[in-house]
């Protein structure tokens, strides 16, 4: 009965809410240097950087909540914010200060609000000081410090904020220790520097002075120091830089820059800088030596060299690294302007352009030719460069007057003074062939039609001579072409797109540019693309579980599709065709099985089809049960717990149960962790399972302290559901406190009897012991003969009253000091929790036993709770007890020995749950044998009806 006994309870406990909303407790296993409980409940968590930071998310609920960390107010840097931690333990190995702030604990399980707990992370360190020297701002003489005042500023990147103290030698300086000394914060930027101020030099000034930063020691980060010499050679840095500015070099050179330090004391450091980004990465630096071995383009720029010795302002000078280059040449014809005539006529005007891009551009030279033969300026040949601002880089010939004679081949030839670069040249002919551009598109060219896919060339055919380049742009809308620009170059008219997609359906635009051609208004020309694609249609997949007997309907919709037109559907099972039709109007189309069979269980495939393709739905109809839930919650799972095994209480749930055919077993696998091979049993389950109904399973014979994985899979006509597995730890029956106390529960199974401790000021002790363990010579007729659940194995607390015990004398079992949930302060009720335990009198002496509620901070005051005395019987009875502590609180057993020495009296399963006490008189549950333990069916009875058979007992 002791089994039944124990279902009833879950039965209490679980059916006020088996299906129960997510809660949530952050715990702590990482380096923590202290954790403090801050007012309005926030917690701090306190670390040094480098440790390693690891918070648990404890959760309770049923359905298994789902766990996820989150993080904020970090800084930008941290990536955090984009990962979180979907499992219970968040751990971060070299914590760095960034990494501060505050997590967050979610836990959800689709029912009621998703729990959140937070806690902040402080992360400590205190970095190296450093001191930096300032002269009086204004009084820049030759020397730099004869009789000024002299300033030494310290600071320290710290958290907590850092404390500073300054020496001079071995002397510790105070404010008004020293009347030519001042020590000072200055007032915007408190805590974070200190400043020592030195008035007018005296020669006992000139001297070593330490500056040490300390965080107080927290988290043992040790005080830091630096020194610094102060001498009457002090000075601020100052260099030169051996080159020139700027530095004109070809690509493929090699460059050194050169950078020495003209003065300052200490000795300065030398760093080069680039001013935009990074140093290239092949540079070499040698002290104030930076040499890029072969340099190009990419390399150009500023470069900044920087002295820094922490006295005045760090130096700095620059050069500017000018890399020659010489590309992209073009030309354009222009013809007469003053008459509305693209062509070239004979005793007309006409102007050849050639542009390229260089650098520098002052070096930039172009020369002429005519058939090979140098051009020099004249009347009739004008030769001109433009102006850099409206058109750099461009050289014109104005041909005033044409002549037949002056057909011909023109070639302008660019180069860079500097030489090393090779030339660009460009070659135009002018002849009576020499005519504008034509544009036209193919008549099969437009519109083109095309499959999602596939490769496509959209084609401009351009006459005329010379043939320019052709830039194709989207006509019909602001949209980038498929290679991003907004404009695309084709030296032959044809824009080639690789795996056209929908969304490039449109019109194209082709059109002249005057590169390599004429310089006159753009010829252009429209393409349309059609691009055709299968349906896309919902849903791609589903499952569908259904018992045998019961009737399903599948639906197939379409989304799109192009062309619409012509839409044909077929529904198959397997390759078996089912069913074939045509849309009209209607955009979906719909499949029946009235009645499922073995053999109408399968892969349903509707396939939707036009010129393009099909479109395909997938149905998996399938009699498989869904996976059972397992239930993480269950009060003290342990429940036999003897030397060298234990027993574990199995709970889950069925999920849907009736949504398949009835579940007839459970196949259980178990496997000790870190093992390859399941042990399998059946458990067979008999009548049907409700919904949200929770079972039981005994597990025993568990090897101590291994933990196991179970499998749980259901089992139907149909054949195996789905699997669910998790992992069971042995935990021994520890006590379960939080901050909030839910629960507590104590067997006295484990080697610290929950932290309950023997009271000092009595007469002797409570006793732990087992039936199996208890002294051969024990006094028959008194005692129990088992623990309160009939296992011989298992522990209770006992007074031993044979000799030398006598009458009177007591014996004090003092509980653990339980904290209760914070309490609303303006509410007037405390919060209740049901306070119960097992307790055995049988004998003829049995004296009393007295239990005491002793309150936080009334040590001396003890207020009598529940008492009892004489024979009971040989049975173990149970006590409840409501109690409204308005504070923390320990419980005491008082065990009172009576006449004689049949009086043993033994307590055993002592338990606090929050909330009243509940009627205790209700029928104990059916329960099935299985093959190893016992199952236990526990029908859930609605919260409600419960509550109205609540007795409040006082």
């Amino acid at each position: 009965g002791a089994l039944g006994m124990r279902a009833t309870m879950l039965t209490w406990l679980l059916s006020l809410g088996l299906a129960a909303p997510p809660t949530v407790r952050i715990v702590h296993s990482g380096l923590a240097c202290n954790i403090e409980e801050e007012r309005y409940s926030e917690r701090v968590y306190t670390i040094r950087e480098g440790e390693t930071l690891e918070l648990t998310c404890l959760v309770t609920g049923h359905p298994r909540p789902q766990i996820r960390w989150t993080k904020t107010a970090g800084s930008a840097s941290d990536r955090f914010q984009d990962s979180s931690v979907f499992n219970e333990t968040l751990r971060i190995s070299n914590i760095q200060r960034h990494q501060g702030g505050r997590y967050y604990c979610k836990a959800e399980n689709g029912l009621g609000s998703p729990a959140i707990k937070s806690i902040r992370v402080d992360v400590y360190y205190l970095d190296d000081p450093i001191v930096t020297v300032h002269q009086s701002i204004g009084e820049a003489k030759e020397q730099f410090y004869y009789e000024r005042t002299v300033f030494l500023r310290c600071v320290a990147n710290s958290n907590p904020p850092v404390r500073y103290s300054w020496r001079r030698g071995q002397e510790v300086l105070l404010q008004g220790s020293d009347k030519g000394v001042e020590i000072y914060e200055p007032f915007f930027t408190q805590g974070e520097t200190k400043i020592l101020k030195l008035k007018n030099l005296r020669p006992q000034d000139y001297a070593n002075y330490s500056c040490i930063a300390s965080v107080r020691n927290v988290c043992s980060i040790p005080d830091k120091m630096v020194s610094f010499r102060l001498s009457n050679k002090t000075a601020s840095p100052s260099i030169k830089l051996l080159v020139d500015d700027p530095i004109v070099v070809n690509p493929g050179e090699a460059i050194t820059l050169v950078c020495v330090t003209t003065g300052g004391e200490p000795a300065p450091s030398l760093t080069w800088v680039r001013s935009a980004g990074i140093l290239p990465e092949k540079t070499v630096l040698n002290g104030g030596t930076l040499t890029i071995p072969a340099i190009t383009s990419e390399d150009a720029g500023t470069y900044s060299c920087i002295a820094n010795n922490n006295v005045g302002n760090p130096a700095k000078k620059s050069t500017n690294i000018i890399v020659r280059a010489l590309k992209k040449g073009r030309f354009w014809i222009t013809p007469d302007p003053y008459h509305k005539d693209d062509n070239i006529q004979i005793g007309r005007e006409v102007k050849i352009s050639c542009q390229v891009e260089a650098i520098p551009s002052e070096e930039l030279t172009f020369s002429w030719f005519k058939n090979g033969r140098p051009l020099r300026s004249s009347e009739r040949m004008v030769i001109t460069q433009t102006d850099p601002d409206v058109s750099p880089g461009t050289t014109n010939l104005d041909i005033i007057d044409l002549k037949f004679t002056d057909f011909g081949t023109y070639t302008c030839v660019a180069s860079l003074k500097g030489g090393g670069i090779s030339d660009i040249s460009i070659d135009v002919n002018i002849s009576s062939s020499t005519v504008p551009p034509n544009l036209t598109v193919p008549q099969e060219k437009s519109p083109l039609v095309t499959r999602e896919g596939d490769t496509i060339e959209l084609q401009c055919q351009v006459t005329g001579k010379p043939k320019p380049i052709i830039l194709w742009s989207r006509a019909d809308k602001e949209v980038a072409m498929p290679d991003g620009a907004m404009q695309t170059e084709s030296y032959d008219g044809i824009l080639r797109i690789v795996n056209v997609s929908r969304e490039m359906t449109g019109t194209y635009r082709c059109q002249t540019s005057q590169y390599n051609g004429f310089n006159v208004k753009p010829r252009e020309a429209l393409v349309q693309l059609i691009v055709q694609y299968p349906p896309a249609v919902e849903p791609t997949f589903l499952e569908i579980r259904q018992g045998q007997g019961r009737s399903i309907t599948m639906s197939c919709r379409v989304l799109r599709a192009y062309p619409t037109r012509v839409l044909t559907y077929e529904w198959r099972l397997g390759s078996k065709l089912l069913r074939t039709g045509q849309f009209d109007v209607q955009d979906s189309t719909e499949y029946t099985v009235s009645s499922l069979s073995r053999d109408s269980y399968g892969i349903y495939n509707c396939n939707i089809i036009n010129e393009a393709g099909a479109g395909r739905c997938s149905f998996l109809v399938t009699g498989k049960a869904y996976a059972p839930e397992f239930y993480y919650d269950t009060y003290n799972p342990l429940w036999q717990n003897r030397p060298r095994v234990y027993s574990y209480s199995l709970q889950w749930t069925q999920m849907n149960p009736n949504a398949v055919d009835r579940i007839l077993a459970y196949r259980l696998g178990i496997r000790q962790a870190g093992q390859q091979r399941w042990w399998e049993q059946e458990i067979t389950v008999n009548g049907n399972i409700q919904k949200g109904e929770l079972i039981t399973y005994n597990l025993t014979e568990l090897i101590k302290p291994e933990a196991y994985e179970v499998r749980l899979t259901p089992i139907t006509r149909f054949g195996e559901g789905d699997s669910t597995i998790r992992v069971i730890k042995y935990s021994g029956k520890k006590i379960f406190m939080s901050k909030e106390m839910r629960e507590f529960h104590c067997g006295f199974e484990d080697g610290n009897i929950c932290l309950f401790t023997q009271d000092d000021t009595d007469n002797f002790d409570w006793t732990k012991q087992s039936t199996a363990t208890r002294d051969t010579k024990y006094t028959p007729n008194t005692g129990p003969n088992a623990d309160r659940t009939g296992s011989k194995e298992g522990f209770y607390m006992y007074i031993e009253t044979s000799r030398p015990r006598l009458e009177g004398e007591k014996a004090r079992l003092v509980s653990p000091v339980f904290s209760v949930a914070p309490k609303n302060p303006y509410g007037a009720t405390n919060t209740a929790y049901c306070f119960s335990f097992y307790y055995h009198m049988y004998g003829q002496h049995i004296g009393s036993l007295n239990v005491y509620l002793r309150l936080k901070g009334q040590t001396a005051i003890e207020n009598p709770l529940w008492s009892s005395s004489g024979n009971k019987g040989q049975h173990w009875n149970q006590a409840r007890v409501n109690i409204n502590p308005p504070t923390s609180f320990q419980l005491i057993f008082e065990g009172i020995r009576g006449p004689g020495i049949e009086g043993d009296i033994a307590i055993d399963d002592v338990s606090i749950v929050e909330g009243e006490c509940m009627k205790s008189d209700q029928p104990a549950n059916n329960l099935r044998s299985g093959a190893v333990g016992t199952l236990a069916h526990i029908r859930l009875i609605p919260v409600i009806i419960l509550m109205s058979v609540l007795s409040h007992q006082r």
